[in-house]
C-alpha cells in the first residue's frame, strides 16, 4: 500500500504547504502501467521494472491529491520525467523507498527530491562529486555529527539540486557546479553554483535551499528542494511558462 499522505509521511515533512507526497516502503505485486510506460521499459531486468512502476504509482497518487488527471508519464528526449502541463514534480527511488512529490505550476517553479541508503558512498566517489571546500566541511562534519553519513547526504542534496536546476534550465549540472552547505542543527542546507543560475520569473537564481533528513537509525538519507516564484513575478495560469523564463521539458 502506498504510505504517506499530504502533510504527513517521510518525505512530506521536508516540503512545504501545497506540495503534495506518495512515498511506498514496499513495492505492490502487480501494478498497471500504461501503454506508453510500459514500452519504456519492455526489455528492462524485474528490478527496473518495478522501480520504474511503483514510482509512477506515487506519482499518480500525488497528482491526484492536487486534483490533476493521472496520466502515462514517460521519459522526455532527455530522461526527465513529463508531468502533466501545470504541474511540476519530481520523483525517486532507492532500496525500499520509492516516492513522488508534486505541485501546481502557478504554487512553484521547480521541485527537486532524493533518496538514497543512508550509508557510506563507495570508496572514490565523494572526490568526483564533492569541491575541495565540501570534503573539508565533511570531515569536519563527521567529527561532530558522526550518526550521520554526510557525504551521502551531500550526494542526495546535489541530486535534488539538479532535478530542481534541469526543468528551469534544460542543461547537466555538473557536480562540482554548485557547493553545499548542509546545516546539523536546522536539517536544511543550501546550494550556491559557481555558473550563473537559471532565470526563474526574470530574476536569476544563484542559490537553492532545502531539507533533509537522515541519522539515527534512517535507513535513508531524503533531501527536497523547491523553488518558489520571485515574489509577483507568476503571472497565472494564461501565462506559459516559457514567458517565465522555465524550460517546459524538464521534471
Amino acid at each position: 500500500m502506498i504510505t504517506g499522505s499530504v502533510g504527513t509521511g517521510l518525505l512530506s515533512a521536508l516540503l512545504p504547504s501545497g506540495v503534495a507526497v506518495a512515498e511506498l516502503f514496499a513495492d505492490p505485486p502487480h501494478i498497471d502501467l500504461h501503454p506508453q510506460e510500459a514500452a519504456v521499459v519492455a526489455g528492462a531486468v524485474d528490478k527496473r521494472r518495478r522501480e520504474f512502476a511503483a514510482v509512477r504509482l506515487c506519482a499518480r497518487a500525488a497528482l491526484r491529491r492536487i486534483g490533476a488527471t493521472p496520466g502515462p508519464i514517460v521519459p522526455g528526449p532527455k530522461g526527465a520525467p513529463q508531468w502533466p502541463d501545470g504541474v511540476v514534480g519530481s520523483m525517486t527511488h532507492c532500496d525500499g523507498y520509492r516516492a513522488a512529490a508534486v505541485a501546481h505550476r502557478t504554487m512553484f517553479a521547480s521541485i527537486g527530491i532524493d533518496a538514497e541508503p543512508h550509508a557510506a558512498l563507495p570508496e572514490g566517489v565523494e572526490k568526483l562529486t564533492a569541491l575541495p571546500e565540501e570534503r573539508t566541511a565533511l570531515s569536519r562534519l563527521a567529527v561532530t555529527h558522526p550518526r550521520v553519513h554526510w557525504d551521502r547526504l551531500l550526494f542526495s542534496a546535489k541530486e535534488s539540486v539538479y532535478k530542481a536546476w534541469f526543468p528551469l534550465t534544460g542543461r547537466w549540472l555538473d557536480f562540482m557546479e554548485c557547493a553545499i552547505t548542509p546545516d546539523p542543527e536546522c536539517h536544511t542546507f543550501t546550494a550556491d553554483f559557481t555558473v550563473p543560475g537559471p532565470v526563474v520569473g526574470e530574476d536569476r537564481i544563484n542559490r537553492f535551499t532545502g531539507r533533509w533528513h537522515a541519522g539515527g537509525d534512517a535507513r535513508h538519507v531524503v533531501t527536497a528542494v523547491t523553488v518558489p516564484w520571485p515574489a509577483g513575478k507568476w503571472g497565472g495560469a494564461n501565462r506559459s511558462p516559457e514567458s517565465l523564463g522555465v524550460y517546459a521539458g524538464g521534471r
